[in-house]
């Protein structure tokens, strides 16, 4: 369903469990960041309102998903530490987000948004499969299917807004993009290291 082009190596996951601080406490900036892109669309393509409506409702999500990890890293003891930068997001955005019309823009958006999603869909997936610990197996598996909705959510806007565009086209390039892009990481305790 998600289409990505390389599969996380599973040691990713034997690594992330190696610090489960870390990997938490990014988790939770990931999730912060995700619901400040969802605001991101809304205020740029406030005229679209079922656009709005859906968007206002995951970023609830997303916001509801940062608050679970932060009460997880509460409960055992941990400290949200400070929001760490995201190299594989950041090189993703760049080539994803190009100028163009505004219609284009808020397609090269969504889509970006879509990508994120899957990968971290397919990383929740992995750590729910892999972890060792019942509680995070269950919550990475419930967010998992969360993620996948998002992932929807943002490809069916990009193909709802993106008349004109070959928006499958821009989609297949991204996941050839993110493919490569992919291959550079895997070795650290972050939701996309």
């Amino acid at each position: 369903m998600l289409g990505l082009k390389l599969a996380t190596d599973p040691r990713w996951a034997t690594l992330a469990e190696t610090n489960i601080e870390e990997i938490l406490t990014d988790h939770a900036w990931c999730e912060q960041k995700a619901a400040t892109n969802a605001i991101t669309i809304i205020t740029l393509n406030s005229e679209h309102t079922d656009l709005v409506t859906d968007l206002l409702t995951l970023a609830q999500e997303e916001l509801q998903h940062f608050e679970m990890v932060h009460e997880i890293i509460k409960k055992r003891g941990y400290k949200l530490g400070r929001e760490r930068k995201d190299s594989y997001v950041n090189e993703l955005f760049k080539y994803g987000i190009k100028g163009g019309s505004r219609k284009q823009s808020l397609v090269n958006r969504l889509l970006f948004s879509a990508m994120i999603e899957a990968r971290s869909c397919e990383r929740f997936k992995l750590l729910s499969k892999k972890i060792k610990d019942p509680e995070l197996s269950k919550f990475y598996h419930d967010l998992m299917i969360s993620e996948a909705g998002h992932y929807t959510t943002f490809i069916g806007f990009a193909r709802k807004y993106g008349k004109g565009i070959d928006v499958d086209k821009q989609w297949e390039d991204l996941l050839k993009f993110e493919g490569e892009l992919i291959q550079n990481y895997g070795t650290s305790e972050t939701i996309h290291g």
